[in-house]
């Protein structure tokens, strides 16, 4: 980690995409509430996570990264984190067989609650207000009382996270997550769905896979079947909650963020002398880093170097969101900098930041079609560099939301505004999700045995 750091280091640094705390008082006080406050997560399920995502650096195993664009208090229901998780889970199977090796399952929640804004202020009409900057900060109602920071609002973000947490924990090894039990909902998925018969070969093959280690005696009551891991990430935005939650860890004497297992810095925040890069730079916690399309590259090496001194596997992944149209121009020179210094880590792509638009409803969304395309070209990228493609990165839900166009269920902007139900961005929904995830599995395929041609030919 780096020298000469300590939790509140960041103080010291200019900070963008925070509020400005009316009440410091009030502010000190929940700093302190939370300072005494149990983990969230433990610095053992961090070094899992981080020697796991190590494999997928190295390329054996891939990166499954998903939920909400930004948890609400209103739409908190164990009903929301049920579906969300096992849309993810039912996503899993597709990638894990298709790809063959190991999926790492990190999910957008118990913690995404702040998003940065791409203005300090909103205005609608003659009226003018503080931006709404995620339940953590301030009320989405536009008025002004609504959207002035309250620093109580951390407490009941906590709170929702560790319920969050406690359920998740319950569903990942509980017998919910029983592979038999995820397959057949896929298989009801692929009945229901108007794209099914694309992707039945797909799913008769794992079918066939079970009945075998079925045979083999691998029956759904053996626990790796049974049971699976699941991670809770979020942008490490509002640094006074993060802060607060990081504790020293008794077995390693490293500094742990408790918020969350993984936590990554945004696009808009990942400058190297300011707040967050300094921040997530002491703790020991995997970390993730948006790249876009603006990225100086000496600049990113410096970033990655201040993040990754170490160069360990595992420790970073760049998050990479930029835009169908212009992928293929902007991404190689990132990878080739990055493989030519030598730097280890996880390539993972967010198709969804880099694809919204404005629909001419007047709604915010994102195209399915943009969205599979960026990913397409982001493994085609990678194979070309000789780098490896190792995860995405997703806003979706569980719920049968109507917020991106597009897909099997050929959702129109004239269909948008049925069920547009976001606090933030537009995410896909639990069907749309599932199709993507049948579509990357043919994708994950194609590489995977053009690797291994590569090996035999190179052997």
């Amino acid at each position: 980690m780096t020298k000469q750091w300590s939790p509140e280091s960041w103080r010291s640094r200019p900070v963008r995409q925070v509020p400005e705390y009316p009440d410091q008082k009030a502010l000190e006080k929940v700093e302190a509430e939370l300072r005494s406050a149990p983990p969230l997560v433990f610095a053992g399920e961090a070094r899992r996570l981080k020697s796991q995502l190590g494999d997928v650096a190295e390329g054996r195993a891939f990166l499954l990264q998903g939920g909400d664009c930004a948890e609400s208090f209103a739409e908190f229901h164990p009903d929301n984190i049920r579906d969300t998780f096992r849309v993810l889970l039912q996503m899993s199977v597709v990638l894990t067989f298709a790809a063959s090796c190991p999926v790492v399952k990190v999910g957008r929640m118990a913690g995404q609650f702040a998003k940065p804004r791409s203005a300090p202020m909103e205005k609608i009409g003659d009226q003018e207000f503080p931006s709404y900057r995620g339940d953590i900060v301030n009320n989405i109602d536009f008025d002004a009382e609504s959207r002035i920071p309250d620093p109580a609002r951390m407490l009941k973000a906590y709170s929702q996270a560790a319920a969050t947490l406690n359920l998740l924990r319950a569903f990942s090894q509980g017998g919910y997550a029983n592979l038999h039990k995820v397959h057949r909902w896929n298989l009801e998925f692929l009945d229901n769905s108007p794209a099914g018969d694309k992707y039945q070969q797909l799913a008769e093959r794992i079918d066939e896979a079970l009945r075998f280690m079925e045979a083999c005696g691998l029956g759904s009551d053996t626990q790796t079947l049974r049971g699976t891991d699941f991670y809770v990430s979020h942008e490490a935005l509002l640094l006074w909650y993060e802060q607060a939650l990081t504790r020293v860890d008794s077995t390693s004497g490293d500094w742990y963020d408790t918020s969350g297992h993984m936590l990554w810095i945004g696009d808009r925040t990942r400058q190297i002398d300011e707040a967050h890069v300094e921040f997530l730079s002491g703790v020991a916690n995997p970390i993730g880093m948006k790249v876009g399309p603006s990225a100086d590259l000496d600049d990113l090496i410096r970033v990655i170097d201040k993040l990754n001194p170490e160069n360990e596997a595992g420790r970073l992944t760049l998050i990479c969101r930029m835009g169908a149209d212009i992928i293929e121009d902007k991404l190689p020179p990132i990878v080739r900098r990055v493989q030519s210094e030598g730097r280890k880590v996880v390539w993972s792509s967010d198709p969804m930041h880099g694809n919204t638009i404005k629909s001419p409803s007047g709604f915010k969304t994102r195209p399915f079609d943009s969205i599979l395309s960026e990913v397409k070209s982001f493994f085609r990228i990678h194979r070309a560099e000789g780098s490896y493609a190792g995860g995405v990165h997703f806003e979706m839900t569980g719920q049968n939301v109507t917020e991106c166009t597009g897909g099997a269920q050929e959702i129109t902007d004239e269909t948008l505004g049925d069920r547009y139900h976001t606090h933030c961005d537009p995410r896909l929904n639990a069907s749309q999700s599932l199709e993507l995830a049948f579509l990357i599995a043919e994708a994950l395929k194609e590489e995977r045995l053009a690797r291994a041609q590569d090996v035999a030919q190179a052997s």
